[in-house]
């Protein structure tokens, strides 16, 4: 179990939630600023920096879906014991964790990473044609990633707005076959009522 319903406030949350997203960062930026340049594949880079950017924007669609969901709509299918009912509920139940989990810590390092990137992809160009300016493409590149990530994210969660019930249903479905197969929950069981309104 990994998000519980704690408040984003809690200091145990906060360590555990800043741990982590400390370890996932340095990851992501060790592969961004040192594996990548040296495979020197200029493709490689550039749909890596788009899957980034489509990782952030996708959890930002989740965060926002579980902001304003409602548990009502899945109460009948959760007692059909349809697949994914249950794990939207708990979504819901654990709003304050996924959203801090969906739009600070994934969001945040999808940000930072997707920057570095950026920064790796302007290096490989320049040391293919020097005689292009790094400063131009740097611009360019931090105005690209920008438009990407800040238009993504707008579309994102107008559609999350409009379709949060699907949006949790299809990611309650998600956590609910990965629940079965590797048998680790990551939502908190608890028995608190969520938002009974929409």
């Amino acid at each position: 179990m990994f998000l519980g319903n704690n408040k984003p406030s809690s200091l145990k949350f906060a360590i555990a939630t800043g741990t982590g997203a400390f370890f996932t960062a340095v990851f992501f930026s060790f592969f961004s600023e040192v594996v990548l340049p040296k495979l020197q594949i200029l493709m490689l880079s550039f749909l890596f920096l788009l899957l980034v950017i489509f990782i952030g924007i996708i959890f930002d669609m989740i965060g926002v879906a579980t902001a304003v969901g409602a548990e009502h709509p899945f109460h009948a299918k959760a007692t059909k014991k349809i697949s994914g009912a249950k794990h939207a509920v708990l979504l819901i139940r654990n709003v304050h964790s996924v959203t801090v989990f969906c739009n600070d810590v994934v969001g945040d390092i999808c940000g930072t990473v997707s920057g570095a990137l950026g920064a790796a992809i302007v290096f490989q160009l320049v040391l293919d044609k020097p005689t292009f300016n790094e400063s131009v493409l740097s611009i360019v590149m931090t105005g690209f990633v920008a438009a990407l990530t800040v238009g993504g994210k707008a579309a994102g969660k107008h559609s999350a707005l409009k379709e949060s019930e699907k949006i949790l249903f299809m990611v309650g479905r998600t956590l609910g076959w990965f629940e079965s197969v590797t048998g680790i929950s990551i939502l908190s069981q608890n028995r608190r009522k969520g938002r009974e309104k929409k």
